[in-house]
């Protein structure tokens, strides 16, 4: 039978449980969907025989909460949940965010600002030495000393600001496992060093098995150039196969950080997903109004782990990895019809994909004994020769779901990279796309034209983009189709002047296209796109790299993206004026604005 794990004493008693091994921490109200990091871990470790209870958004305002379990046999595991919690917390500008769609009714004020870290110092507040063990996407992309946007200063690794004895980095199933193993088997949590896909602090480093020595904090908080130095050498070693122990020295201590975890072998990942998960909230919040972030998952499927595109921008590459784990046709398949016996089923499968819906194998045979190439992208400058374009697969996956009795439409709406759709040679996965799987508009993102930004992106130039667009509605005006395409901007993403930014305002008019969001580059920890952020460097060349940060010039870049509004022709003009293009100012069909309101 299948049961919601616990989140109280009586529903423990429930189980005839009056321990448990393991008690999650997390930031966000309990949903029990793979989608879900939290969900995903506990039943794998419920999968493995320990007992787990889940301790969904505790208030922090005193320890009482933190006490509502009892105290675990064997450890603590905290996350801040599916999203940073500032990155929750704040827009890019810093301002308070209204809405929470991880908490009841969406409303905010449910976990604190830098959750890992409050969790942490709270439980140590209660039960003093007890093992503590971090995991998520905040723990993850703060493992080794980071650029804090919020407080615009470089921070160190978050488990010397927790306090906490270990970070599970990554997606960290394989991890916890041999981690719980080793709590079992009586090993004290100072001793569980070896673990590859964890970071641990220590002040002896006998046991780092030929390690590079990175810059220490010391030196990063005061060289920029050494905080580049650093990234460079953490990018070049997120390859399972070679990556190297990296030790980062701070005042008595060092961080180390071992090798990322091996990727998942499909019968592993087919496994995870094949767990018993209620695909829904806990019935607690129905009388809260329940957990908005469901609507968007409830009757969405993940096809696979990964991604090998390697935007700059993007932390999926420190985070999930670059090779793709892919779940089996069956494995997928039977997800699928246990969707259509839900009863609030309707007939549409929402989205069938991962990070990057295409990317449904990995890039290259290579990869798969090898792992990725150290200084090569799959991508960026130029497709590799070695890249396997080939999306049969997936075609023939999306081809079997679309059979299976009660289904009405199955959509994609995970992304599409169109340079690898491009670069596929058979045009019938393209067109099956555009009969099938789209409604009514396929969204894309270009993100900038400039060939200036899009280098720093580690995006396609701009002609690649100009050539998807031909023969997207080629292929829709072949089929009678009348799809959209709809394409996202960033503004002010490093690279990116006021030149810049006006070409992609002169590319926006030429398309007729009214974009009704923009969204302004947002520094996030971990991401190389950051780094550049902070030290106005290219982390691979070296070179100075000019970056928008004064609010008021990424106010500018990102008026010029939408100058249609009424309301931003006071910064557009300024910024016309400013970068000489008064010829853009006027009556003419080529004019952004007109000299008056």
């Amino acid at each position: 039978m299948k049961n919601f794990l616990p989140t109280t004493k009586s529903e423990m008693k429930t189980r005839g449980w009056d321990e448990l091994d393991f008690i999650l921490v997390s930031g966000d109200a309990y949903v029990d969907h793979p989608s879900f990091g939290t969900a995903i871990i506990s039943r794998y470790l419920e999968s493995r025989g320990y007992r787990i209870g889940i301790l969904p958004q505790p208030r922090w305002q005193d320890a009482r909460d933190f006490t509502s379990l009892g105290k675990p046999r064997l450890a603590f595991l905290v996350t801040a949940g599916n999203l940073d919690s500032m990155v929750n917390h704040y827009t890019v500008a810093k301002r308070k965010r209204t809405k929470d769609d991880y908490s009841p009714a969406g409303k905010t004020g449910f976990r604190p600002d830098r959750a890992t870290i409050v969790y942490s110092q709270k439980i140590r507040e209660v039960y003093g030495d007890i093992p503590i063990i971090l995991g998520g996407i905040e723990a993850s992309l703060r493992r080794l000393a980071h650029y804090d946007y919020w407080e615009n200063r470089l921070r160190p690794s978050l488990l010397l600001d927790s306090g906490a004895d270990l970070i599970v980095y990554g997606m960290g199933e394989k991890a916890i496992g041999e981690i719980a193993e080793a709590l079992q088997g009586g090993l004290d949590i100072k001793d569980i060093i070896y673990v590859n896909g964890t970071v641990f602090k220590t002040n002896n480093l006998q046991y780092a098995y030929q390690p590079i020595i990175l810059p220490s904090y010391q030196e990063i908080k005061v060289s920029k150039e050494k905080f580049a130095e650093s990234y460079t050498i953490q990018y070049q070693n997120y390859n399972a196969f070679q990556g190297k122990v990296l030790v980062e020295p701070n005042d008595s201590f060092y961080v180390v950080q071992n090798p990322p975890s091996m990727p998942l072998t499909q019968k592993e990942i087919d496994e995870i997903y094949s767990f018993p998960y209620l695909r829904t909230y806990h019935p607690g919040y129905e009388k809260l109004g329940g957990i908005p972030a469901i609507k968007e998952v409830r009757f969405s499927v993940t096809s696979h782990r990964g991604c090998f595109g390697g935007c700059s921008f993007c932390s999926l590459s420190s985070h999930q990895g670059k090779i793709i784990q892919s779940r089996s046709q069956e494995s997928i398949l039977k997800e699928v019809e246990e969707l259509t016996h839900l009863p609030d089923f309707k007939g549409y499968i929402h989205d069938v994909g991962g990070p990057t819906a295409n990317f449904f194998h990995p890039a290259c045979q290579k990869q798969l004994d090898q792992g990725t190439c150290e200084k090569r992208q799959c991508l960026f400058p130029r497709i590799c020769r070695q890249l396997n374009t080939d999306h049969y697969d997936f075609l023939e996956l999306l081809r079997k779901i679309r059979q299976i009795p009660k289904i009405k439409k199955v959509f994609i709406r995970s992304g599409i990279r169109f340079d690898y759709l491009l670069a596929d040679q058979n045009d019938t996965f393209f067109e099956e796309l555009c009969i099938h799987h789209v409604s009514g508009q396929l969204k894309v993102a270009p993100e900038h034209v400039s060939n200036q930004v899009l280098e720093k992106m580690g995006k396609p130039g701009r002609e690649v983009y100009k050539q998807f667009v031909k023969k997207y509605f080629e292929i829709n005006k072949k089929h009678h189709l009348k799809h959209y395409l709809v394409p996202y901007f960033m503004s002010s993403h490093p690279g990116s002047d006021l030149k810049a930014a006006i070409e992609l305002a002169e590319y926006v008019r030429d398309m007729g296209y009214n974009p009704e969001q923009v969204q302004d580059f947002y520094p996030t920890p971990g991401t190389l796109s950051t780094a550049m952020y902070y030290t106005e460097l290219d982390p691979r060349t070296m070179k100075k790299v000019y970056v928008p940060k004064s609010p008021h010039e990424k106010a500018l870049q990102r008026a010029l993206i939408q100058y249609r509004r009424p309301e931003n022709h006071r910064l557009v003009k300024e910024a016309l004026l400013k970068a000489g293009r008064s010829d853009l100012i006027g009556y003419g069909k080529k004019c952004l604005i007109r000299p008056k309101v």
